[in-house]
């Protein structure tokens, strides 16, 4: 009896230690930023001399480092950025992170979808060591983007933070059905629906698949065949039963809309966001500054495909759509950026190679938008139409440990962003300098 209880007792010790071992292990890491200077994306105000306290993925405080230095714990690990700016991970809205160049014209019928999902684990990375930390991804063929986002959660492959949309929804021989085959083939994209019904059960179909946000094509696009960008897709009737759908299920809605008749329909049906807007007229313009729909207008991508677009393989009829629709639509999204629209990041990366993200912010200010409203746009504003205010955006305590760093004055010269130098995701350290 006594050898028996004195090796429960051991049982009981041992089954301690090892509880204070697990607790102890489970104890989140302490790490220390000494920024030399911090923006503070909301006034456009540099702090300096700063120290960012962070705790497993979340930020503890934020503050002057003689304070903050006496509160860390010992053993905190420090990151000296104290010749660096130091500004929240950056957000794209529009991104294809399963697409690239070679997937836009009728190249896109030699990728298979597990071949998609692979691309995107190459260029989450490189989107990813851009200082992207979040992207909203707008379209992907057979729910790719959806395996890629639950890959990235899982730890299985480096990326952004992603809020993904499976397959954008389109009319029958839409921008988004596949028009480069034959009728012989019989081809029909997976996010194809006609009508009030039909576009009701996709959006469920892709929420039951894991979409985050659901995405429609209001109008023609530049980069597909057999459709006009300024005709509108879709009765108002579909958009309003598409919207409707999403937000009773809890997801936003992004509109693809270049013709002005086509952003209209999408802004009265309620949708979330306008994405290009090459388009948008006055009426339009009013029409979202009254909703407070957001435009993610694109920019870069004209200047790009400008000079890159003879070695894409493009059909006659998407470069000749391209040269008409690309300077128009600087100058009416110009017009939208001086007229008050409120502005959300986004570069339809994929169109352009991914990594080059940041060259978005050039283009912007290029248009009209000053620098400190081009990095809102990445930024407050980015978060406030992914739903994420409370997570991401901003460099707050309670908020994801989501940080770059780069050299220079981005208030300044917006274009020292193309060149991060540092990127922290979650506390951990993705890119040193």
């Amino acid at each position: 009896m006594k050898r028996s209880a004195i090796l429960f007792l051991l049982m009981l010790m041992g089954a301690g230690f090892c509880a204070a071992q697990d607790t102890k292990s489970a104890a989140p890491a302490t790490v220390a930023i000494r920024a030399g200077k911090i923006l503070d994306v909301r006034t456009g105000n540099y702090l300096t001399d700063q120290i960012i306290w962070i705790e497993g993925d979340r930020i503890k405080a934020i503050g002057k480092a003689a304070d903050i230095q006496k509160q860390l714990p010992d053993g905190a690990k420090i990151i000296d950025l104290s010749s660096s700016t130091v500004l929240p991970g950056l957000i794209d809205c529009h991104t294809h992170l399963t697409m690239g160049p070679n997937t836009l014209g009728p190249g896109r019928l030699h990728v298979s979808y597990p071949r998609m999902a692979l691309m995107g684990a190459r260029n989450a990375r490189v989107t990813l060591e851009a200082g992207f930390t979040t992207v909203r991804n707008v379209g992907a063929g057979g729910y790719s983007d959806i395996a890629l986002r639950d890959a990235i959660r899982a730890g299985d492959v480096p990326g952004p933070r992603m809020l993904v949309s499976g397959p954008a929804l389109s009319i029958t021989g839409g921008h988004g059905d596949e028009n480069f085959l034959a009728p012989q083939y019989s081809s029909t994209s997976d996010g194809v629906a006609d009508g009030v019904a039909a576009v009701i059960e996709k959006v469920r179909q892709n929420i039951k698949y894991g979409a985050d946000v659901i995405k429609f094509m209001a109008t023609g696009g530049v980069l597909s065949e057999g459709d006009n960008p300024e005709l509108a897709q879709f009765s108002l009737e579909e958009m309003k039963a598409i919207v409707e759908t999403a937000h009773g299920l809890g997801r936003k809605v992004a509109a693809h809309a270049h013709g002005a008749l086509g952003i209209k329909n999408a802004v009265l049906a309620g949708v979330d966001s306008i994405e290009h807007g090459s388009y948008i007229n006055e009426e339009d313009i009013q029409l979202m500054k009254e909703r407070g729909t957001y435009l993610c207008p694109t920019v870069y991508l004209e200047e790009w495909l400008m000079e890159n677009y003879q070695s894409l393989g493009f059909t006659a009829s998407m470069t000749e759509k391209m040269k008409l629709v690309l300077p128009i639509a600087r100058q009416h999204e110009s017009h939208a950026f001086q007229s008050g629209v409120k502005v959300a990041f986004g570069t339809d990366a994929a169109v352009y190679p991914h990594g080059l993200n940041a060259h978005e912010f050039a283009m912007m200010v290029k248009m009209g938008l000053p620098p400190l409203k081009a990095i809102q746009a990445a930024t407050v504003n980015a978060a406030d139409l992914l739903g994420w205010s409370d997570r991401v955006g901003t460099l707050e305590p309670g908020k994801f440990a989501d940080i770059v760093a780069v050299q220079g004055d981005p208030l300044g010269d917006v274009s020292v962003l193309e060149n991060v130098g540092f990127v922290m995701k979650g506390g951990e350290v993705i890119k040193k300098q």
